[in-house]
């Protein structure tokens, strides 16, 4: 039986950090200039863009937070760490957005029967800040490593929702101000509401994905059975597992039957280079058998 820990999950982390400090402390300050502006001006589509804010900078810190959780060193109790903290973050980043999206929905419905007056120009200047500071905080995340780390991707997602809410505002601010088309701003809200639940939902789903022990996307169980049984002296290959402890951070089990001349440690070895530079799996534990002996599980519990 063999353990093979891999160190190189700290990489970025430092950087995804402060990408995600920077943006919070951006977010979360027009997110008080918005949410003031939203009462002055009457508009739903201002404060629902600043309760979606709101969320973004308690995603954002709690985001931040995880990162630095995650850090912590492994216990007895806790053999990997805190490294699927990550993950519970992202899970209620994307539960806190459908919650959201869902409210405004409400409010939505209730200015449909009876739109109020809207200080269209206030509301088209604070929105239009809005968008600009949506713009910078996504180019800020965008050096973060969104593409594999699900908790600067939920992140992202949440500022790409404000962003589209920023122009839903602008388009409504425009509207009520040229046409006096009060019902815009109900309408823009709505929308804004429909992106934000369509975010909550991917994030919600990926960071079940991983809870529920589910396998990386882009690694195939069948393509890593097949790599490991063209090894030399390998017989066949049971009890696979494969999952994600966190973002960007696979994990793989897996039993092997060696033909009787088989060697153990060359074996191991070749399977481990080429989970390594084949699948990018670097923590893997594998139980290698002969095949006269068998498998030495005590009860039937191979796969």
């Amino acid at each position: 039986m063999s353990h093979h820990h891999s160190h190189s999950h700290t990489h970025h982390s430092s950087n995804n950090q402060n990408v995600l400090l920077l943006t919070f402390c951006l977010i979360f300050g027009f997110m008080l200039i918005e949410f003031i502006g939203g009462l002055w001006t009457n508009s739903l589509a201002l404060l629902s863009d600043a309760g979606h804010m709101l969320s973004d900078a308690a995603a954002l810190g709690l985001s931040y937070i995880a990162i630095k959780v995650a850090k912590r060193e492994s216990t007895n109790k806790k053999t990997f760490g805190f490294k699927r903290f990550e993950i519970l973050a992202a899970a209620i980043n994307g539960v806190t957005l459908i919650v959201i999206a869902i409210l405004i929905m409400i409010e939505s419905v209730k200015r449909f029967i009876s739109p109020p007056e809207v200080a269209s120009l206030g509301m088209l200047t604070i929105a239009t800040i809005g968008f600009l500071v949506n713009i910078v905080a996504a180019v800020i995340l965008m050096k973060g490593d969104k593409d594999e780390n699900l908790n600067v991707k939920s992140a992202f997602l949440h500022v790409i929702g404000d962003l589209l809410g920023s122009v839903g505002a602008i388009i409504a601010g425009l509207l009520i101000y040229f046409f006096g088309w009060g019902i815009a701003d109900p309408i823009a809200s709505l929308i804004v509401a429909i992106l934000i639940i369509n975010s909550g939902y991917r994030v919600t789903k990926e960071a079940f994905h991983v809870l529920m022990e589910g396998a990386p996307d882009g690694i195939q169980i069948e393509q890593i059975k097949a790599s490991i049984k063209t090894l030399n002296k390998v017989d066949d290959v049971h009890d696979i597992h494969l999952w994600t402890i966190t973002s960007g951070f696979p994990a793989f089990s897996c039993h092997i039957v060696l033909n009787d001349d088989g060697h153990h440690d060359t074996v191991l070895k070749e399977t481990k280079e080429l989970l390594s530079h084949q699948f990018g799996i670097n923590h893997s534990t594998i139980q290698v058998e002969g095949r006269s002996s068998g498998c030495p599980n005590l009860e039937d519990v191979c796969n």
